[in-house]
């Protein structure tokens, strides 16, 4: 069975580029109707923090990536990391190296004179007929992995195809530190191994970690996983996507309004393709995901195509279910009353979302423009120079028959058809067009000049709100 994981790092929050990882190795394992793992890589002691473990798990939670195990901590597996180190020791794959810090300097700064490629010589390498010399004492030694020295390491990788490896460019890595503690590398190994991931799907800075991986598993006598090395995603201009390009928390997304499911179907096409589509759902993109048509040259971040997607996921969600992700932001602004009060708030917020969700891309702009709805609008805050182009004379006078006829319509006509109505009633009566009457009427009841159709806006209006702010004129109109 196909088992994939995503094992972030707990040394700061999940960003989008580890979001498009986690997305594509739980896709695959959902279309191939395999298991997904999630496991913390947090054996740098130094920089994991709980803080981040936590955003990552909440990025996880959001985004809907939901594993069928985990998570797993390294931390917690220290005991059978020691084991296999142990074993390894015993039959030869390892050996314990006594090279001082100031030893591999030295030996650091010789082969860069001479040109060469710096790297461990093998000196504490046992081999047949070689003597070592003595443990040097007051010493902890390190843990080396004893790497092939002839011959290559090579694999079919699942996005950039035939890769291979020299293995004498490979030198006998550090698998356990002097103070006994494994090293990332190897910790890698052993988690792969016992969790019997049968496919490893990353980015391609782990390219040049491979091939000691696969030495190490060869070593131990286990299964290689197949890779999959996914390229960088880059910013608009080129370069590394970074915090100046917006690389933040995925949790950051959540907070300025966008959609799980638009960042997900962003991020799936974010370096893979399924024909010309470009809009799907997560069934979707499952069913499709196959492994294939992965780019293999670095993508772009585009934030306008982000907002733009995300515009239309929020077009497309239904009124009410909209309604619920605009009351959260809307109580935590204090707009709306606390949530025991919300029954008498006033205008029904699913009405609200389907007049005003199509002028909105993002959460965070449906919440700005839906303040107009509940905002107590001061008519002295209305500019001086619409007040002097619409707050007129002649509008004043018809906005008072206009109020008087909403008052007198009965409790059933309060809707767009009955508030239209009146409103031509109105015209008629005062010898206006609809902008002169109907522009005057939003800039008291809304506060701006631009709403969707005034008729609509105020049938979602409590009457008794829409007659007293039309009742309020400033006073220099």
């Amino acid at each position: 069975m196909v088992r994939t994981r995503f094992a972030p790092s707990p040394t700061g929050f999940l960003h989008i580029g580890g979001a498009r990882t986690a997305l594509f190795a739980w896709a695959y394992a959902r279309h191939r109707g395999g298991s997904f793992v999630l496991r913390i890589e947090d054996t740098d002691v130094e920089r994991s923090t709980p803080e981040a473990t936590q955003a990552i798990l909440d990025g996880m939670r959001w985004l809907g990536l939901d594993a069928d195990e985990g998570p797993y901590y390294q931390m917690q597996r220290m005991d059978r990391y020691r084991e296999v180190i142990a074993k390894m020791l015993v039959e030869g794959s390892a050996y314990h190296c006594w090279c001082t810090k100031e030893e591999l300097e030295a030996m650091r700064a010789g082969q860069e004179a001479l040109g060469m490629k710096p790297r461990y010589d093998g000196r504490w390498r046992p081999e047949p007929g070689k003597a070592l010399p003595a443990p040097p004492v007051g010493v902890n030694p390190v843990v080396r992995f004893r790497n092939p020295v002839g011959g290559g390491t090579a694999w079919n990788d699942l996005v950039k195809g035939p890769i291979a490896f020299d293995n004498t460019e490979l030198d006998d890595l550090i698998i356990a530190r002097s103070d006994g503690t494994p090293t990332y590398n190897f910790c890698v190994v052993v988690d792969d191994w016992d969790m019997r991931i049968t496919h490893v799907i990353r980015g391609d800075d782990h390219v040049n970690n491979t091939p000691r991986q696969i030495n190490i598993l060869r070593a131990l006598g286990a299964p290689v996983p197949e890779y999959g090395h996914l390229p960088m995603i880059h910013g608009p201009d080129g370069q590394k996507l970074s915090k100046r390009h917006g690389a933040v928390s995925v949790m950051q997304y959540d907070e300025d309004g966008y959609l799980p499911d638009a960042v997900v179907n962003y991020l799936a096409r974010l370096g893979w393709s399924h024909g010309d589509d470009e809009v799907f759902s997560r069934e979707q993109f499952v069913q499709w995901f196959d492994g294939r048509h992965i780019s293999r040259s670095p993508s772009r971040f585009d934030f306008d195509k982000l907002r733009w997607l995300n515009g239309l996921y929020i077009k497309q969600m239904p009124d009410a279910e909209l309604a619920g992700q605009l009351a959260a932001r809307l109580s935590q602004a204090g707009v709306l009353p606390a949530a025991g009060d919300q029954e008498s708030a006033g205008p029904d917020l699913a009405v609200v979302c389907g007049l005003l969700k199509e002028r909105a891309q993002t959460l965070n702009e449906l919440a700005d423009l839906a303040r107009m709805f509940f905002a107590d609008h001061d008519p002295a805050a209305i500019g001086e120079a619409e007040r002097d182009k619409h707050l007129t004379p002649a509008a004043r006078a018809a906005v008072g028959g206009f109020a008087e006829r909403l008052q007198a319509l009965p409790a059933n006509d309060w809707t767009a058809a009955g508030i239209a109505a009146a409103l031509k009633e109105t015209l008629a009566a005062h010898g206006l067009k609809m902008p002169q009457l109907a522009i005057p009427v939003r800039l008291l009841v809304f506060g701006s000049a631009q709403t969707p159709s005034v008729d609509a806006m105020l049938a979602a209006t409590p009457r008794a709100w829409v007659l007293a702010r039309l009742a309020r004129w400033p006073e220099s109109a």
